[in-house]
C-alpha cells in the first residue's frame, strides 16, 4: 500500500469564525466612535452657523434700527425687504436655509427667550423643539 499524502492549504471553519470574530468586535469598536464624531461635526456647525447668523442679524438691526419681524425672517440678510431703506446687505455671503439635519432654522421676534432680542435655534438630531436643541440663549 503505497499512499501519497498531499498537502492541502486551507482555512478550517474554526479559523474562519474566529477571524469573523474578531472582524466583528474591531466593528462594534470602531463605527460608534466615527458615528458620535459626525454628530459632534454637525453640533460644531450649526453652533458656528447661528453665530454666524446672530452677527448679522446684529448688523442689520444697527443699519435699520430694528431686527427683522418673524414673517421676514433671516432671508432678509441676503434679499432686502420692502421697508428697509437703510439696508445695507446682503448681511450674509449665502442664504442660511437648512440646518446640519436638513430641519430649517427657526427665527422669532421678539423672542421668548431673549425678550430685547431674538430667538435662533436649530432642532438639532431630534428634530422637535426641546432637548437637543441649539440655540443662541
Amino acid at each position: 500500500m503505497n499512499r501519497t499524502r498531499t498537502n492541502r492549504s486551507a482555512f478550517t471553519l474554526i479559523e474562519l469564525l474566529l477571524v469573523l470574530v474578531i472582524l466583528s468586535i474591531l466593528a462594534a469598536v470602531v463605527v460608534p466612535k466615527f458615528t458620535n464624531r459626525s454628530e459632534q461635526a454637525r453640533e460644531a456647525a450649526a453652533k458656528t452657523e447661528i453665530s454666524s447668523v446672530d452677527n448679522a442679524l446684529d448688523q442689520f438691526e444697527i443699519d435699520n434700527g430694528r431686527y427683522p419681524s418673524s414673517e421676514e425672517g433671516i432671508a432678509a440678510l441676503t434679499t432686502q425687504p420692502g421697508n428697509c431703506p437703510n439696508w445695507k446687505g446682503p448681511y450674509l455671503k449665502r442664504p442660511v436655509v437648512l440646518d446640519p439635519w436638513g430641519n430649517p432654522y427657526i427665527y422669532r421676534f421678539p423672542g421668548t427667550h431673549n425678550a430685547n432680542g431674538f430667538d435662533l435655534l436649530s432642532l438639532g438630531p431630534t428634530g422637535r423643539e426641546g432637548d437637543g436643541n441649539i440655540t443662541n440663549w
